[in-house]
Formats: C-alpha cells, structure tokens, sequence
C-alpha cells in the first residue's frame, strides 16, 4: 500500500505536504494490530480514506471497530470519502485544520496484557 497508494490516498497525501504550519503525517503508519492510512501522533488524529467499499455493512462494522480502538488509545478518526478529496479538497483540507486544532482526548490506558 505504501508504494502504491490509490489515486485519493496520493492525492490527499500531497495535499497534507502542502499544509502550513506543516503537520507531522505519516502515511500507512502501523498502529497496534491496525495500519492507519495517514496519521500525526502528535495530534492525535487518524485520517482514514475511504472508497465505495465503506459503505457494505461488512466494512462499516471493521470500521467501527477500528474507530473504538484508536479511541481507546486517544486517537480520533477523521473518515474522508474518495468523493470527498475529487470534489471538494478545500474542505477536506478545513475539516483537517480543524481536527488538528482540536482537543486530544486523554486515552484509556490499556488492560493488562494489552499494551500497544
């Protein structure tokens, strides 16, 4: 994935590199058992994008359970839609400004024998 990201995830991805004051992302960063498509630890904000499959109910499920668990870890999850970054880049790039500018919720430490 990371060598071949799709056409959203590249296009989002230069876009971010853009940014000033420039944020620290990472892209297709490992996070415990999950890889998150783009992510700056210091705000805490996971951006996840996401194409047609998302809307299955199969993938919403994942999803959901992905969410919880960066949540758990302080994390919040910024969903983008691929129709999102074609059509509308100026607010997608206003809603991530805003999320980075946030409040970090304090994470839940982790049961034991969890860790990160």
């Amino acid at each position: 994935m990371r060598k071949a990201p799709t056409a959203a995830e590249a296009r989002l991805w230069q876009a971010l590199r853009r940014l000033e004051p420039k944020p620290h992302f990472r892209r297709q960063a490992p996070i415990g058992a999950y890889v998150a498509d783009f992510v700056c630890h210091r705000a805490r904000l996971v951006i996840e994008v996401d194409g047609g499959v998302h809307r299955l109910p199969e993938a919403a499920a994942r999803d959901a359970g992905r969410e919880a668990w960066f949540a758990s870890r302080g994390y919040r999850t910024l969903r983008i839609s691929n129709d999102q970054i074609f059509g509308d880049m100026s607010s997608v790039l206003e809603q991530i400004i805003s999320a980075l500018g946030a409040d970090t919720p304090t994470p839940t430490p982790p049961r034991k024998g969890e860790g990160l």
